[in-house]
């Protein structure tokens, strides 16, 4: 796969991934009684900063990483 190939398949994985996460951590922040607009805050501040961190984690195990790869 090419590298730019790659990078667009890594940015939309993270996207998705983001998705289902702060899906997850909205509900969570709901189910323990946190007020909507404090939940809301929450998951956008998370939805951004960790989706910002994942990307970086896949660039990373591309560039860098080797378990259960052939080459």
């Amino acid at each position: 796969m090419d590298n730019k190939k790659s990078r667009i398949r890594h940015v939309a994985k993270t996207i998705t991934w983001r998705i289902i996460a702060s899906g997850t951590t909205l509900a969570l922040t709901l189910i323990f009684a946190v007020p909507m607009k404090t939940a809301t805050t929450i998951v956008l501040v998370g939805f951004f900063l960790k989706m910002l961190f994942y990307y970086l984690h896949e660039r990373a195990w591309f560039k860098y990483g080797r378990l259960g790869r052939d080459d």
